[in-house]
């Protein structure tokens, strides 16, 4: 994510005032310098990082604290303040009919954001289009026909025609009966003067509601450029950061956003046309320092639920807690684990889990863990009904032959039956708890299993 060095180096910061009630001010400037160095390690503007510094250091000091509040608390609450003020607000984009003008550099994700943004209002009960007018870049038009497609969305774009301003133009007659009209413009290689040129004069001609700048998260400090050159064009409402789900530092769009006087509109997290978040600087923040976020992860449990193919008559979530637990069941709950996204997102909208947990796992355990659940799906794929609703009675001769089908060895299969027995134990003595202290004890035991970063440890999905 964004910034994750910071988070994770201010909750270690954070965690050396535990068991303290008073903040010295040795203890604040060695808070200030670790906001200084992680900050400007991730590429954000040294005037940004002196102002939010300064602040954080000036209340710190010169607040008094509640009656109580341990000196911890106190110093989080006011960095989550200032880290909330220095990203600003939401860009304010109302479920109404409008029109949406992408910019940005090529290679900045300006095509798949066009597609990601037009699944997101269609998943809030409106009808968007996706307009492509970019007929500099070889391949544009095929890639955005296909990624509107997989968002399911309305879409216009003339493989044929030369002229953009035109595109744009008949795109938004061919589609006036959709909502939200959102128009992707090419890219260059580097701020050229036609560019600047061609992207005003289709400004002219679509009228947005709303321009938004398109930023890799890695662009670094030549956001600032590009941003300020943007913003004197067609003036810049939004910014939307892209590829967040790589080592990006993603300081350059906290840049941009300054520079344009504008706030963030979406979140980018991955390549499929659902990895995408409308941002919320309150949510965003609290899952920078380990604070979770539980809005955005009710949207996506209820997301997987309605993605993942389950027929009601079929299975429901709450049979396995009163019947026998299958192999069936276990698949469902991956599936909709998997459509909640990668692991390592839901994790960090956990309060209190994404830091103090995930901090202390090796780098690559949620990969291993999500390559661990696709290979579990295979592997079940090649089971039959039976197997799957009566696993006890799975032997070695089939052992081999689910091995040979799924393309997998008899350990990987041996390792799946660990896990159901593992979570039917689990799923037992959820069944048979009867008082708080069963509760409580369930609880400590889970913690301790999922102490070695795997999947083993973390009971049902």
């Amino acid at each position: 994510m964004v910034l994750d060095d910071l988070g994770s180096s201010l909750r270690g910061t954070l965690d050396k005032l535990r068991g303290k009630s008073r903040i010295s001010e040795e203890d604040v400037e060695e808070i200030v310098k670790e906001i200084q160095r992680s900050l400007i390690s991730a590429d954000v503007d040294i005037t940004l990082v002196q102002e939010l510094s300064d602040n954080i250091k000036e209340r710190a000091l010169e607040e008094e604290p509640p009656a109580g509040t341990p000196a911890r608390d106190f110093v989080l609450r006011i960095v989550y303040e200032e880290l909330v003020d220095l990203i600003g607000d939401s860009t304010e984009l109302p479920l109404e009919e409008q029109t949406i003008l992408l910019a940005g550099l090529q290679g900045s994700g300006k095509t798949t954001s066009a597609a990601k943004m037009a699944w997101w209002f269609s998943t809030k009960g409106l009808r968007p289009a996706v307009i492509q007018t970019d007929t500099f870049r070889p391949g544009a038009y095929d890639q955005a026909k296909e990624m509107a497609e997989r968002a399911e969305v309305d879409f216009y774009g003339n493989p044929d025609a030369e002229d953009p301003v035109q595109i744009a133009r008949q795109g938004l007659e061919e589609t006036s009966e959709a909502d939200v009209h959102i128009v992707d413009t090419a890219g260059r290689h580097a701020l050229e003067d036609d560019l600047i040129d061609e992207i005003e004069q289709i400004e002219g001609v679509v009228d947005p509601d709303t321009s938004l700048l398109v930023l890799d998260a890695a662009i670094g400090q030549g956001a600032k450029e590009q941003a300020q050159q943007f913003d004197e064009s067609i003036g810049i409402d939004g910014v939307v950061i892209t590829k967040l789900d790589g080592t990006a530092k993603g300081g350059g769009a906290l840049t941009a956003v300054d520079q344009t006087d504008s706030s963030i509109a979406f979140l980018g997290t991955g390549e499929e046309v659902q990895d995408v978040e409308r941002f919320e600087p309150d949510g965003f923040i609290s899952r920078l320092l380990g604070m979770g976020d539980l809005a955005q992860l009710a949207e996506r449990v209820e997301r997987a639920m309605q993605e993942t193919d389950i027929e009601e008559e079929d299975w429901d979530p709450e049979d396995m807690l009163q019947g026998n637990f299958t192999l069936n069941d276990m698949q469902k709950q991956m599936e909709a684990m998997n459509n909640m996204g990668p692991l390592d997102q839901v994790m960090d909208m956990i309060p209190g889990f994404g830091s103090g947990i995930k901090d202390q796992l090796p780098d690559d355990a949620m990969d291993v863990t999500q390559d661990r659940m696709r290979r579990f799906q295979v592997i079940m794929d090649s089971m039959t009904d039976a197997e799957k609703e009566y696993p006890k009675a799975i032997g070695q001769s089939q052992i081999e032959r689910i091995a040979r089908g799924s393309g997998t060895s008899e350990d990987d299969v041996r390792e799946l039956l660990d896990q159901y027995k593992m979570m039917e134990r689990t799923i037992k003595q959820f069944q048979n708890m009867g008082s708080e202290q069963e509760m409580q004890r369930m609880m400590k035991q889970m913690e301790q299993q999922g102490g070695g970063g795997g999947m083993g440890g973390m009971g049902p999905f």
